[in-house]
């Protein structure tokens, strides 16, 4: 009985051990993404579904009808994406891993705006109120749910279990 006690006694110990450990991000420094993020025990995670930007304008079409360009669409996805987060305690600072769609701009003969997502992208992430970059991945695809949204992303994050 002392033995399963003293056992018992050991695995807690290291339990929470495990729960002293910190999310890893590993890379460049200069990269705005990291480019290996571990998450040790301890951790919850929080998967948030591909979200696309909200209407602004339901009298137009196209792009317009969801703020124009892909910076302003960017901007009002990943504000959702921090709203979705914060409903569930966690911030930006938090996400792990992030995938985004990008369409091809029209305005850009149909060729995605990386530089306009990522304008976007750097003033959530990677700044000096909150440094985390969470590893990343983006595509071109040839359309989204409906027409006009040029952004669709999704994220998983990572917040200690208290």
């Amino acid at each position: 009985m002392k033995r399963l006690a003293a056992l018992a006694a050991g695995l807690c110990a290291l339990a929470g051990a495990a729960h002293a450990q910190e999310i890893v991000r590993g890379g460049d420094p200069k990269s705005p993404i990291a480019s290996v993020v571990t998450v040790p025990p301890g951790y919850e995670t929080i998967y948030v579904s591909g979200l696309t930007p909200a209407v602004v304008n339901k009298d137009a079409t196209g792009p317009a009808m969801f703020g124009g360009d892909t910076k302003t669409q960017t901007m009002s996805v990943l504000t959702r994406i921090q709203d979705t987060l914060k409903s569930q305690g966690a911030t930006m600072a938090d996400v792990v891993m992030m995938r985004v769609l990008l369409v091809g701009d029209p305005a850009k003969d149909g060729k995605m705006d990386f530089a306009g997502m990522m304008e976007a992208y750097k003033t959530f992430f990677g700044t000096a109120e909150q440094p985390n970059k969470p590893a990343r991945i983006t595509s071109q695809v040839a359309s989204l749910v409906q027409p006009g949204m040029l952004v669709e992303i999704e994220v998983q994050a990572a917040k200690k279990v208290k």
